[in-house]
Order: C-alpha cells, then structure tokens, then sequence
C-alpha cells in the first residue's frame, strides 16, 4: 500500500512592527494536486486528496483575510502572497536563555559546554556595563581640557562584574593563586574555581574539564569570559544544560538587537580571538515571527552536527532577527572585510575562533531551511536567523 503524500510546506513570515505577514505554499510533492487554502483570523488550512493541515496561530496574532494582495506563484517554490495581520507589538519578548544580572545576587559561573563551575559562589555588588570599545577616542569631543583618562583601564574590583558587548570582566583576586612565572602553565584548584591560567604569552582561559576557551586574562587579576562560552546562575539554582546551538543563537541575537537599539549600529564583523574576521553580519529588522509547517527541515540532513531544535514541535511559532551574511573564511569575500574594518559605522565582536565556526554553521542551516526565494539578497546570504528564545527574542 503507498505511503500518503506529504502536504505541500508552508512557511509564514509576520512582521510585527509592520504589521503584515508574507505567506509561502510550497509545491505539492505530486504534480497535478489540487491544493484547498483557507486562511482564518486566527489559523490557515491546507486541503489535498491525501490529507489537511491546520495551523494555528499565536494568541496575539491575526490575520485580515480581506487583505490578501500579491498572488504569485514562483517555480521550485511555491505559492506566495502577501495579507496584512495584527500582532501584539506591545508584548516584550524574553529571551529563554536570559543572562541579565542583578547585583547583591550570589551567583555561580558555568561552563556551558560542559557545565564545570568556574566560580562559585561570587556576590556581586556591583553589575555595571562597559562603555563602547572606541569610548576612549570619543572623549576629545567631549572634553575641552586633557583626557583625564588617557592610559587608564576599566578594572573590576573584586566584587563587580562589567558586561561588554559580548563579554563578562570579572576580577578573580580571591579565586586564583598568582601563577609562577618559572612554570610553563599552572594548575589552580582553589575552593569553587576550575580554570586552567596559561603564561602571559598565552592568555587563553581554558576550562579544565571540556579545553574549550572560555576568555582570555587581561591582567593579573582581571579575566575576560566570552557570553558565548559561560552561563551565569544565582547560586541557589541548579545547573540546567542547555544545548549549544539554541545557546549560541541566543546569546548572538541579544547582542545584536541591544546594539542596533542602543548604537544604532547594524552592520557587524564577527571576529575570532585571533583578530582573523569570520563572517559579516547585516541585521535588517528583529520583529519577526515565523511558523512553519514541516517536522524537520531537510536541511538538518545537511548539518549533522547541530542538535535537532525542531522536532518537538514544527508549527510553533519562532522570534527572529533577519540578517544578511557573508562567510569570511579561506579568504572569501577578503576585500570587503577589509573595507567593513575600516568602517567606524561596522561594530566588531570577538568570539572564540570556534564559536565563530559553530555561529557560521547555525547561519548556514537556518538559510537552509528557507524557501528558495528567500535565501539570497544581492551577493548575500538571506536568512531568519531562529532565536530559540521562547520563542522569543
């Protein structure tokens, strides 16, 4: 007896701010087959001779049927058109995997890879954030007077933690012994502390357990830790493991969106440890919600490596920011990194090498789960880069 015929995909796209939704019926799997699309306030529904699928919206979204405009059909893709819709704007999207502190908050340091403690059990009584990396050349415009801080560095004291933009700055005074500078690297294995210190020629911060890099020590006191790399908890919770890929996202997706919301910076060179750029990143908007109707992307056949996000539940909805991006790797695109460098409107972020490979391979799975004619813009790679957050950004 044959198998029943797949339903056609069905990939829905709706813009929060701009209230309005783009919707793809891809091709049925067997030529000739007549498709029934019925589109509701509050759901739409997909009929065929084999079998019907129904897909529910969210609570705070509806869709104006009246409203269906731009009917086309594009080959190897599918059906397309355009309606407008009504989504709650107002709701503020939490990320899942929020890593916001709070001082006077007893907290533990994860590796998130392996879940090792880093440190455990640290108070923090001041959580600050880190001005702009290019503060310091910003002050002869504001100052009429000598830079009172020229040669100055931000420091924290033992009790604080600075957030960067893609970084922890906490002091470890309390938590490691002073290495040797006779010994090639030393081992510490102070109370609630697991961290593998190298010489001053190598400052990589390594975790004891797993060997991934963590950060990287900026002095004798003061450790950077990648947001990427680490996740932070109040102590009296337990760890709870969170895959990598979903954590990579989210963490990534949080940077962009409060720098494009505070800098109005939209443009991004995601750069490794070793100052080498890996990929280019062109943020076009973070109000999309996107649903679809698949059990898996046959993209995931692709991508092995990555954990399966999806097979839970295919037709939740997801949060997403939208960018553009190009690969930077084995000197792709070398002219036009070099050109975005040198731009002061292009912020950087610097990751561990890595995880600027795992991120490329996200972005390249997420391209590849998108209709056809959405995966490419120009010379650029088009994707709805899946936040995992809730979803929610």
């Amino acid at each position: 007896m044959a198998a029943a015929a797949a339903p056609p995909r069905v990939f829905l796209e709706l813009r929060r701010r701009m209230q309005n939704a783009l919707l793809i019926v891809g091709e049925p799997k067997e030529e000739g087959t007549a498709v029934d699309i019925s589109i509701r306030p509050s759901s739409f529904q997909m009929k065929t001779s084999e079998g019907c699928t129904d897909i529910q919206l969210p609570a705070e979204v509806r869709l104006i049927p009246s409203s269906c405009r731009g009917l086309r059909f594009l080959a190897g893709d599918g059906l397309h058109l355009r309606l407008q819709a009504q989504a709650d704007s107002s709701t503020k999207l939490t990320p899942a995997f929020n890593q916001s502190l709070q001082a006077q908050e007893w907290c533990t340091f994860y590796c998130q890879s392996c879940g090792e403690i880093i440190i455990k059990d640290r108070k923090l009584l001041r959580v600050l954030p880190l001005p702009s990396e290019n503060w310091g050349a910003l002050v002869g415009e504001w100052c009429c007077h000598p830079d009172p801080f020229a040669n100055k560095s931000l420091h924290p004291r033992e009790n604080d933690c600075f957030i960067g933009d893609s970084f922890f700055l906490v002091n470890l005074r309390s938590d490691l012994c002073q290495p040797s500078p006779n010994l090639a690297s030393v081992e510490t294995h102070s109370s609630g502390n697991h961290l593998k210190w190298k010489p001053k020629a190598n400052t990589k911060v390594i975790c004891k357990r797993c060997k991934i890099i963590l950060g990287e020590t900026m002095s004798s006191e003061t450790t950077k830790f990648y947001m990427t790399e680490i996740i932070i908890q109040p102590s009296e919770m337990n760890f709870s493991f969170i895959p990598r890929s979903p954590f990579i996202q989210s963490v990534i997706a949080q940077c962009l969106m409060e720098l494009s919301s505070a800098r109005s910076t939209f443009r991004f060179a995601i750069q490794g440890h070793d100052s080498k750029v890996y990929i280019l990143l062109w943020l076009l908007n973070t109000d999309s919600l996107l649903i679809e109707s698949l059990e898996l992307s046959n993209s995931a056949k692709k991508f092995p490596l990555l954990e399966d996000i999806e097979k839970t539940n295919s037709s939740s909805p997801w949060n997403a920011v939208k960018v553009l991006f190009l690969p930077c790797i084995k000197n792709r695109n070398e002219k036009l990194a070099s050109s975005w460098e040198s731009d002061i409107s292009v912020h950087s972020l610097t990751l561990p090498s890595t995880t600027c490979l795992e991120l490329l391979l996200i972005l390249s799975r997420n391209n590849a789960s998108l209709p056809l004619s959405l995966r490419y813009m120009n010379s650029f790679q088009d994707l709805k880069k899946r936040n995992n957050l809730c979803f929610s950004l």
